[in-house]
């Protein structure tokens, strides 16, 4: 501590190799990501055994692994197209380097999203229905990812003078911490908000509506999520240049919204409820 403020001082690293080359050792991060993929088929696997999804146990464990292979693929090439394209044009092969860190969350959703139509695809799955189960899923992952954020001390927020601000020795150059000044510590505002409580107002939704057509869960947890991510976006210190004044993920999350908004309203129109039997 400094003053009243918390000075950052969390090591990345659950685990350290000296011995091992690039790979220095288990980050945080990716642990966090192995409880998320566990949380999803933990959550799945109970709405199988409530009647709350189409799948079967054996379905659950065949779509993590296009999950898993969906976000990372997604995540890693957002990162290099969205905020990394002139390194990406120079050396391509660097988005494989995935233990050099850099992952796009918005990345992550068209991964997804590609992973669930493929899934649905090849399995003759309804894939509205299952896109708003995996809604109430995702927040969950969203909470364990910016808080694997915090303990990096990457994507910090903006200097602030607030009770509750940070110093994140990273975010500064020079070597005197008493020097650097506080910063909102907006990876933990953006968990709570994209994670925590969009986590329980898709939980709410799913479980009270029964009859809700197809898609309109999706549409608003697409809606919700880019709400509060622009809104969380403007404490958060912006980590490329800004695009018509906005954010990098503040731009990137107009189009979930508008996304969310259309499928809304697609959805709106359909009376087949949620929960009817895959075709």
């Amino acid at each position: 501590m400094i003053g009243r403020h918390y000075v950052h001082s969390i090591d990345p690293f659950a685990v350290r190799f000296h011995w091992m080359g690039p790979l220095e050792g288990i980050r945080w991060y990716g642990i966090f990501y192995v409880f998320a993929f566990a949380f999803t088929i933990l959550a799945l696997n109970f709405y199988s055994s409530r009647g709350r999804s189409p799948l079967s146990r054996e379905q659950n464990w065949a779509f993590l692994s296009y999950a898993i292979g969906g976000v990372i693929i997604g995540g890693r090439l957002g990162y290099m197209l969205l905020y990394c394209f002139d390194e990406f044009l120079l050396n391509p092969l660097e988005t494989f380097a995935l233990w050099r860190g850099g992952m796009s969350s918005h990345g992550g959703f068209v991964g997804a999203i590609a992973a669930i139509a493929l899934f649905c695809w090849r399995n003759h799955v309804r894939i509205l229905p299952f896109a708003d189960i995996c809604s109430t899923i995702a927040p969950f992952g969203f909470f364990l990812g910016r808080v694997a954020n915090f303990i990096n001390g990457e994507l910090y927020g903006k200097i602030t003078d607030v009770r509750w601000g940070v110093i994140f020795p990273q975010s500064a150059s020079f070597l005197d911490i008493s020097a650097i000044p506080p910063r909102h510590p907006s990876q933990l505002y953006e968990g709570f908000f994209e994670g925590i409580l969009l986590f329980i107002y898709a939980q709410v939704r799913f479980w009270t509506g029964k009859n809700r057509a197809p898609g309109k869960l999706s549409g608003e947890f697409l809606m919700l999520y880019a709400i509060f991510r622009i809104f969380t976006e403007y404490f958060r210190e912006p980590d490329a240049a800004l695009i018509f004044s906005m954010s990098r993920g503040q731009f990137y999350s107009t189009f979930l919204l508008a996304f969310g908004i259309a499928l809304w309203f697609f959805s709106a129109g359909k009376r087949t409820p949620w929960r009817s039997s895959p075709q």
